[in-house]
């Protein structure tokens, strides 16, 4: 893989995950030294023993989360498959360094210390006071937490129901999330789409366009450094009344204000081309991957499933645009196609033309070669090769009764008046041959409306095409395909990580009670990431399930940490409530230590502007709001979880082993 915006953004995330090992290391040897008096290679010992099983967890954990992400089809795992396997790199690595590197530099580095001194003692004098000062507020943090979850062991009921209504709630704003494909982008680039009655010359298709030029350059010079216009082809075919205009727009650095962005620009120029007359006008930004389409928002196939026929299509389709065009939920609905326009029918008498000993290619090539053109020879000229293309001279191909002037050759070498055997009729007819799947289709683009994301547009779609005419279906292409290809798959992703880590978890620790508990603590994790992308506005993409995935993460280490240590105290003697309690009291500092440096690490990204700026939005806020949760919920209930469990299924057991 490259350095791209992919592999980087998996480097930020990677760059909280890569210390969390090593300060779980760190932090427990510093602890023991302090609390018992060990030297630092003792200490070094004592703490591997208690936390290797620990990380070794994290990451099996990561591994499972992310190892399904790599095996995705289509640009989806493409996206997911370069972020899987910079994270599960990042973090193997990270796991052996804190597993053989770590405790070397420990017992090698760290000085030994008198049992129950405080690490803020050992400080620059002018800095004690303040370690000090912190030192006193975090250990009344930790009591009252500490008492926090004592409340919860002994009142488990009302804090179970309140689990429960923290569950309904992320159902009730997961059901009622926007969904995306990717965020939207400012790219630097405008795109604009001209689309003109039928019959329309290309001159008055260049005017046009000259005029959404002057409008750029003049009226938005702060934010457009340059314009560029083409009058007789467009996104939807080749014809005089098409035309497409780029504009590119100056650095971002340049563009720091809100209003000189390409949202911004694009709602101006929506409304200035508004007022054009005899012209459709649509400015749209390009699409995060340009590959998959030519704009932002849908694309959408309407399809003639029953074999209805081109006219009733087309009816269908104008029926479509008038609903769209009154939906709260659309703007910018528009066919990427060619309307209809006249055209003249040649009918050949082929019995005719066969007794007049007329070959079939002969008057093809004739009526070709005189209204089109045909390449029929190569001539040198100041020693380069050119080509000799023959036609008729205009004033001899513009109208039907030209025709008539025209002769073909027969088989004897005589010359026919092409009028002889043929006769034509003006009709009505597409311009071009429209196919998707091997239906005959028609091509529509929109964008959701200001608000709305691109979901919710396309359910808009979808309710609008039940309302056609029977035999008329749909189909989605491109970005859209994409985005339901890829919500599809976001059910079957989970399912796959969460299962992993449940089997990775019951292998590490031999038991099938303790995964149920760290696995129950998961929707606390993801609760955050939820409200905080709702807050900001933010769409359910395939960037948000990256940053979910992280939280998950997170949220499991963190129960792991408390977990292995209640197991620990429960090996040891100690009251089941009793050692989830002296968990939590012991491992807060490291799991807070590790939430934070995993915060901090992508605090830039949520709230970052710029080019890439809606990726890393989407991935910064899920991950940030989903450590807050990850955190304190985490923390909270994490204990209660243990303790139920091994009431429930730890008595069991102790009764089978008796009996």
């Amino acid at each position: 893989y490259s350095i791209n915006m992919l592999t980087m953004f998996a480097l930020v995330i990677a760059i909280g995950l890569l210390v969390d090992d090593t300060i779980v290391v760190v932090e427990n040897v510093e602890r023991l030294m302090s609390e018992e008096g060990l030297s630092p290679k003792q200490a070094t010992a004592k703490s591997m023993e208690q936390v290797t099983s620990a990380l070794i967890g994290f990451t099996l954990v990561l591994t499972a989360l992310f190892g399904p992400m790599a095996f995705f089809s289509g640009s989806t795992g493409i996206i997911y498959r370069q972020f899987s396997v910079t994270i599960i790199t990042s973090m193997v690595l990270s796991v052996s360094v804190a597993l053989i590197l770590t405790p070397v530099l420990c017992a090698s580095i760290l000085k030994p210390v008198l049992k129950g001194h405080e690490a803020a003692e050992s400080e620059i004098w002018f800095l004690r006071p303040f370690f000090l000062w912190f030192d006193k507020v975090f250990y009344r943090f930790r009591d009252f937490i500490v008492g926090l979850i004592g409340q919860s062991l002994t009142k488990m009921g009302r804090y179970i129901l309140i689990y429960i209504i923290i569950v309904v709630g992320l159902i009730l704003i997961y059901m009622r999330m926007p969904t995306s494909y990717l965020p939207e982008e400012d790219q630097g680039i405008i795109m604009c789409q001209i689309l003109m009655p039928t019959g329309t010359t290309i001159e008055q298709t260049q005017k046009v366009a000259d005029e959404v030029r002057e409008y750029f350059l003049g009226s938005e010079k702060e934010a457009v450094e340059s314009c560029m216009t083409i009058a007789g082809t467009g996104f939807s075919g080749r014809a005089q009344n098409n035309g497409m205009v780029f504009v590119k727009l100056k650095e971002w650095d340049l563009r720091d204000r809100k209003d000189l962005r390409v949202k911004a620009v694009v709602g101006r120029a929506m409304g200035r081309f508004a007022g054009i007359r005899n012209a459709m006008v649509f400015a749209f930004a390009p699409p995060s991957v340009i590959e998959l389409g030519v704009a932002t928002g849908f694309d959408f196939q309407l399809v003639d499933r029953g074999g209805i026929g081109h006219e009733a299509l087309m009816n269908a389709r104008n029926q479509l645009l008038g609903m769209a065009a009154q939906d709260s939920r659309l703007a910018k609905v528009r066919p990427n196609g060619m309307e209809d326009v006249p055209q003249y029918r040649i009918d050949v008498d082929w019995e005719k033309a066969g007794a007049q000993n007329l070959p079939i290619t002969a008057i093809h090539n004739t009526i070709s070669a005189s209204f089109g053109s045909a390449y029929v020879n190569d001539f040198i000229q100041g020693g380069r090769v050119k080509r000799v293309y023959v036609q008729a001279d205009a004033p001899y191909r513009m109208q039907p009764s030209h025709l008539e002037k025209i002769y073909v050759r027969n088989m004897q070498g005589k010359m026919v008046p092409f009028s002889s055997f043929a006769s034509g009729h003006w009709s009505s007819g597409s311009p071009q041959l429209e196919r998707f799947n091997g239906f005959g289709s028609m091509n529509i683009q929109g964008e959701p409306a200001p608000g709305k994301s691109s979901g919710e547009a396309m359910k808009a779609m979808e309710e609008i095409t039940a309302k056609l005419p029977q035999g008329v279906g749909f189909d989605w292409t491109g970005l859209s395909y994409q985005e339901r290809q890829a919500a599809s798959q976001t059910g079957l992703l989970y399912t796959c990580s969460i299962l992993i880590v449940f089997l990775f978890l019951a292998a590490l620790y031999e038991k099938w009670d303790v995964p149920a508990a760290v696995l129950l603590i998961l929707p606390l994790g993801v609760i955050g990431g939820f409200v905080a992308s709702k807050i900001r506005g933010l769409p359910s993409d395939v960037y948000f399930q990256i940053g979910l995935l992280n939280t998950l993460g997170l949220a499991t280490k963190n129960a792991i940490l408390i977990v292995q240590f209640a197991m620990d105290e429960v090996a040891k003697g100690a009251k089941l409530v009793d050692a989830a309690l002296h968990a939590v009291k012991l491992r807060l500092r490291p799991i807070l230590m590790t939430s934070t440096t995993t915060g901090l690490s992508v605090l830039p990204m949520a709230f970052t502007t710029g080019a890439g700026a809606g990726a890393m939005n989407a991935i910064g806020t899920a991950v940030l709001g989903g450590m807050i949760s990850g955190t304190i919920l985490v923390v909270i209930f994490t204990p209660l979880f243990y303790v139920l469990i091994e009431k429930a299924f730890g008595k069991k057991k102790l009764d089978k082993l008796s009996i």
